[in-house]
């Protein structure tokens, strides 16, 4: 029976889905994994750098009652929580990834696994990240950036040996497929921005979604980390939505080509990407043309399959607590290396 001391960086939406869901899933990780696990430092902005010795209770801390002790900063939370495994759940910064990157940094070396939520950091600094996990024989991991739950990164890691991708089309954003779908019924964008949020799928400020810049640091990552090229967010032509009208999209959609905010990678002849993210209509032969809600998809072309879909239907909290779940129990699994 292995026993590892977890710590939570970020404790907002998904930070608490993922400690109700060890909470459910304790027994089967004992039972079938051999894996035992206490909660011994959590840190957000409202609680500080909580963190203690022993095992923090977990329903005490879900109802926000938790008076564990506050560190000054992340150098003190790790010491005193030794954790054997971070969950980085902290707010994106898509212009530096900062300070997210020296989060996962400073885990890494203070001898904990690093599994993150977090798509800047996998965009600006996988390498580093990668060969800093690799000296510690620790596990830098982050399925749940893409489509939350749903396998992108492991599936070319664990099943697609020697498979080169040549491109990719996506549809990577809910609030934008919630958006243009509530302009298809003639209702108005703002309309479809506050049906979003009342999904709970769009930020109080959804700029980063309706602009396409979510989309853009998603293909960033795939393109860093299973195409292994440098493409940097400045490198991608983008566009958002807010140039649609409610007649525009209602037209598209009976014409059986409905607008959809589309991402496309393509592999040139030297090993660069090119990459887009910008509405496109497409047709009903289209892979991606049933992605409707909250759904999200990536097709990709590769050298030995002619199209391979990947479909996360409905995704919610749950599905990417999940995905940071599953990166957790892998980790123990194969406990060396980069995802």
């Amino acid at each position: 029976m292995k026993h590892y001391r977890l710590c939570f960086l970020g404790f907002g939406n998904v930070g608490r889905a993922l400690a109700r869901l060890f909470v459910s899933k304790a027994a089967e990780l004992r039972d079938n994994y051999g894996i035992e696990w206490e909660i011994t430092g959590v840190a957000t902005r409202r609680m500080g750098w909580r963190a203690s010795h022993g095992a923090i209770d977990v329903a005490q801390l879900l109802a926000g009652n938790d008076e564990t002790s506050s560190e000054a900063d992340i150098d003190g939370w790790l010491a005193r929580a030794k954790p054997d495994v971070v969950f980085e759940t902290t707010s994106a910064n898509p212009e530096t990834g900062q300070p997210a990157i020296e989060y996962l940094e400073k885990s890494l070396l203070a001898g904990a696994h690093a599994i993150t939520a977090n798509k800047p950091p996998i965009v600006y600094a996988y390498d580093e990240l990668s060969r800093l996990a690799r000296a510690q024989g620790k596990r830098l991991m982050f399925e749940s950036t893409v489509l939350d739950s749903a396998p992108v990164f492991s599936l070319f890691r664990e099943t697609l040996p020697a498979a080169k991708v040549r491109g990719f089309t996506a549809v990577f954003n809910s609030t934008t497929n919630i958006i243009l779908e509530t302009m298809e019924e003639g209702r108005s964008f703002a309309e479809g921005v506050k049906t979003a949020q009342e999904l709970g799928v769009a930020e109080t400020d959804p700029s980063n979604d309706i602009e396409g810049w979510d989309s853009v640091m998603k293909v960033c990552a795939i393109a860093r980390v299973i195409m292994r090229a440098p493409l940097l967010p400045t490198d991608v032509k983008r566009e958002g939505i807010r140039g649609l009208d409610p007649a525009t999209l209602q037209a598209a959609r009976a014409e059986g080509k409905p607008y959809k905010l589309l991402t496309r990678a393509t592999v040139n002849a030297d090993g660069s990407v090119t990459a887009s993210v910008r509405p496109e209509q497409i047709g009903a032969n289209n892979p991606l043309a049933g992605v409707r809600g909250t759904s999200l998809a990536v097709n990709f072309e590769l050298d030995t399959i002619p199209g391979l879909t990947i479909v996360s239907h409905r995704p919610n909290l749950q599905s990417t607590a999940y995905g940071l779940l599953a990166d957790f129990v892998n980790a123990d699994r194969r406990g060396l290396g980069t995802d």
